[in-house]
């Protein structure tokens, strides 16, 4: 497999089903001064227990990492939200393209919007730089948990 490209670390995951399907990788630099404008990025290379017979990223597996990136970058980019569970209330994908085995998935999401109660985010997916899905979620802003190592950013 080929390197993580660079300013990637993983992204600690200690148990449960990301951690059992990863590892994924992030990519944070935050921009001081600019609310919301953090680089925030994701990826995993796509090996072979990720892949279809057709030797493709499963989407399923690609439906859970836009289910993270989304999330993920909200904790990031939205300071009002803070650290809190985000449990998805809609997810919507639209399926662009492939993602073949050894190619580096990546994903970038926005915040739309924030309510007290609500987050609407948007964002893309790229296989090796070729947009792959577009994606959109709205997540429930839920009860602050512990960070227990790096994942909070």
């Amino acid at each position: 497999m080929s390197a993580i490209p660079e300013g990637f670390v993983p992204l600690p995951m200690p148990s449960g089903f990301i951690a059992n399907n990863g590892p994924l990788y992030m990519r944070h630099e935050p921009r001081p001064g600019q609310a919301g404008a953090d680089l925030v990025l994701m990826g995993f290379r796509v090996e072979p227990r990720h892949c279809n017979p057709m030797n493709n990223c499963h989407g399923g597996w690609l439906a859970s990492f836009c289910d993270m990136v989304l999330p993920l970058s909200i904790h990031r980019k939205a300071p009002e939200v803070g650290h809190k569970f985000l449990p998805t209330i809609n997810l919507t994908l639209d399926y662009l393209a492939p993602a073949p085995l050894g190619c580096w998935v990546q994903g970038e999401a926005q915040v739309l919007r924030s309510t007290h109660s609500l987050v609407f985010a948007q964002g893309l997916i790229t296989a090796d730089g070729v947009p792959a899905v577009r994606m959109s979620g709205i997540f429930k802003i839920g009860k602050a948990f512990v960070l227990t190592g790096d994942e909070g950013g």
